[in-house]
């Protein structure tokens, strides 16, 4: 009697089933992790300008114009964010990027992220809000 070797069909389909399994949580996270950068854009392109916003607010008293008041060289929009938007809010300014409405993964289509300056004088601070999933924001933000 010859004794065979090898791997039975159910020990193969098995391992099929868990290799598909890894790969759909992969799947997930990697799509996960592609909302978060792009997100993560809005934070870049409003951290570029919020220290010459609270330097403008505290020597006029009003918020600048984008393109007017503040440098006029500088991009205000991205990749995934469509624009960025400076108005009066609270107790200083608020900065607004609106996310893309394509380029971007859906979860994030047409959202917006809403930095808000507070405090006066030589101590402000910004907060964050938007109306993006929290999971997809920086914990800073949630």
């Amino acid at each position: 009697m010859k004794h065979v070797r090898g791997f039975t069909l159910i020990e193969l389909m098995i391992v099929v089933a868990i290799i598909a399994i890894l790969a759909s949580i992969a799947i997930s996270v990697y799509a996960n992790s592609i909302t978060k950068a792009q997100l993560s854009e809005a934070f870049t392109i409003a951290d570029g300008v919020k220290s010459n916003i609270s330097d403008y607010y505290t020597q006029n008293g009003n918020c600048p114009t984008l393109g007017t008041d503040l440098p006029a060289g500088a991009s205000y929009s991205g990749k995934y964010v469509a624009s960025i938007s400076v108005a009066a809010g609270g107790s200083g300014c608020a900065i607004t990027a609106l996310m893309r409405n394509n380029t971007v993964a859906p979860q994030l289509q047409g959202k917006q992220v809403t930095l808000t300056m507070s405090g006066t004088g030589g101590a402000v601070s910004w907060q964050c809000s938007s109306n993006a999933a929290p999971m997809y924001l920086p914990k800073t933000c949630q």
